[in-house]
């Protein structure tokens, strides 16, 4: 699908510009995108003007809320399909997402775009065809392309996700003519794509899955074989997991993995909050 052009507003955008028109002023200068770029839009007395097309001046908007212009009005940048999928502002610019309110990306500290950019280099990208097994909305993707890889491929099951991803300016857009035509995003459960790709044909691989309370068949032996199956020998992976339970229980998943990686056939040390392993 193609990216959403249009504007995006959060609730201090929004208020900055009914500021500026109740302040009586000709124009709002600052960002619609969410900090990807900055402009300035037109305020005149019954709606603002952006790109050469005119919005009306929104309602009050919720916190903590992203919305975009559907054709009729600002709409939450959320749909509910047996999950509530949102788009989620943060103080960086770019933007996590939450299902049924539970935050997939780590936004306390920094950016999600610097968290993903940390993690990317462990697998040193640049040259290399490199798989992401789950795509989300593109951070890793983003930054094996600033890193100059040759080729990524990357799978993403949920259609909402991927909805997700066509409104957010920071996802990156396969169709953009400079990504050079390097990432192929591919509507599909890992799960099942890998069975079809060749042995050894990447050379690195990151692997960013949902908790394991959620997707526990892509922490498992069977699916780590596959990862081994399908990467060169000397290639690199990075597993996100996270610390679940470690504060609660006396489960270290962290350390499960990587014992299950080491059984697959990589060599495997625990790195930022995930594993870092080499296929031996």
């Amino acid at each position: 699908m193609p990216h959403y052009p249009g504007p995006l507003l959060t609730r201090p955008t929004a208020e900055a510009l009914l500021a500026g028109h109740d302040a009586g002023k000709p124009e709002w200068h600052g960002s619609l995108d969410l900090g990807r770029s900055n402009g300035h839009a037109l305020l005149r007395a019954d709606d603002w003007q952006w790109q050469e097309q005119a919005y009306p001046y929104p309602p009050k908007l919720k916190d903590r809320t992203i919305y975009y212009w559907d054709g009729d009005a600002f709409a939450p940048a959320s749909r509910f399909s047996g999950s509530l999928i949102k788009l989620v502002p943060t103080e960086w610019g770019a933007p996590t997402f939450e299902i049924d309110g539970i935050k997939m990306l780590p936004t306390a500290k920094e950016s999600p775009l610097d968290d993903a950019r940390r993690k990317v280099a462990l697998v040193e990208p640049r040259g290399k065809l490199l798989l992401d097994t789950c795509g989300g909305l593109g951070y890793f993707a983003a930054c094996c392309l600033d890193a100059g890889v040759a080729n990524i491929r990357s799978f993403e099951k949920n259609p909402d996700v991927l909805w997700l991803r066509t409104l957010n300016p920071w996802s990156p857009d396969p169709d953009d003519p400079a990504g050079s035509g390097r990432l192929a995003l591919t509507h599909a459960d890992v799960r099942d794509a890998i069975a079809h790709i060749e042995d050894a044909c990447v050379d690195a691989i990151l692997h960013d899955p949902p908790r394991f309370g959620i997707a526990g068949d892509l922490y498992s032996q069977a699916f780590y074989d596959q990862l081994a199956r399908v990467l060169r020998r000397g290639g690199r992976l990075f597993h996100y997991t996270g610390s679940p339970n470690k504060l609660t229980s006396d489960r270290d998943v962290p350390r499960e993995v990587a014992k299950r990686l080491e059984k697959a056939g990589f060599k495997a040390q625990q790195a930022l909050d995930g594993v870092l392993a080499v296929r031996r």
